[in-house]
């Protein structure tokens, strides 16, 4: 496995200029997944782990690593496959989405992929909304699916997205109600999230599912030169990680239009780190969460 954690460092030179590294595993069977090598830790092979009582039935146990004590889901139960036997010779997925760090259970790991993300691909038309799936790509002719974890933890960790009444009301006498917001995420967990709060706020807004149907979008709206593109567009809310287009490259092609530059973009991403916040500035966006 260390030659596999030895390229993680190497991937942010990739962030950017729309490409990224996926790490390539499997949950008992022959089919591949693929999980962001930046939101990875580090691959170890699945240590003791500690039934807790009363814990979601997804999570297989506790374990102690490296002073922390991180609760492994097995990803395989959680999208209906067989359990993976933990007897086994099975790897564990370290990863930190939201500033935590959680554990993934896999039968095994396979390699390091460099892609582009336009190879990274929105899943199929009907899936179902309780698909687990976020992208699908190839790799020597073989379909790799990438997982929405935000949905996988948000099933496990549960979320609160009820606004504030104070902040409702905030809002109105802010006269923020009036501005239109773009929405911009491939989870279909994080895009119901934010259309509810948006719902509860009244604010209007569209939804996208990654940056270049959004950048197309743009281009329609600013052909109309009837309505100005910043009373048509108050915000734009966007990802980082999304497929055929990512956040980063939606943001520098939108600050180069000489129309477009003038919208507000907040990119958000569950990836933490400063190395966003130096990403953001250099691609010339206003906000980052």
């Amino acid at each position: 496995m260390s030659e596999v954690m030895e390229r993680v460092d190497a991937t942010t030179l990739l962030v950017g200029r729309n490409r990224l590294e996926l790490l390539l595993f499997h949950l008992g069977d022959e089919q591949s997944f693929g999980i962001n090598v930046f939101k990875v830790r580090e691959v170890i092979e699945c240590p003791p782990l500690t039934r807790t009582p009363q814990s979601h039935s997804y999570v297989c146990g506790i374990a102690n690593i490296r002073g922390i004590t991180i609760s492994v889901v097995d990803l395989a139960s959680m999208i209906g496959k067989k359990p993976i036997d933990t007897s086994d010779k099975c790897r564990v997925i370290v990863s930190e989405y939201n500033r935590t760090i959680q554990a993934f259970l896999v039968s095994d790991v396979a390699r390091i992929v460099n892609l582009n993300w336009e190879q990274i691909k929105p899943p199929p038309t009907g899936v179902g909304k309780e698909s687990y799936l976020t992208a699908v790509t190839s790799v020597d002719d073989k379909l790799v699916e990438i997982l929405d974890v935000e949905k996988v933890l948000v099933e496990i960790l549960g979320y609160r997205d009820e606004v504030a009444e104070a902040l409702i009301e905030e809002g109105k006498e802010s006269n923020v109600t009036d501005k239109h917001v773009l929405i911009i995420d491939d989870s279909s967990m994080a895009r119901k999230q934010m259309s509810r709060v948006l719902t509860q706020l009244e604010i209007p807004y569209t939804v996208r599912i990654n940056g270049k149907e959004a950048y197309d979008l743009l281009l329609g709206w600013v052909s109309d030169d009837s309505i100005p593109i910043t009373d048509r567009c108050g915000l734009i809310v966007c990802d980082v990680e999304m497929p055929e287009m990512d956040g980063y490259t939606f943001t520098k092609k939108v600050k180069e239009h000489p129309e477009l530059k003038k919208l507000h973009i907040l990119l958000h991403s569950s990836l933490s780190g400063t190395f966003n916040e130096n990403m953001v500035k250099k691609v010339g966006a206003d906000d980052f969460l």
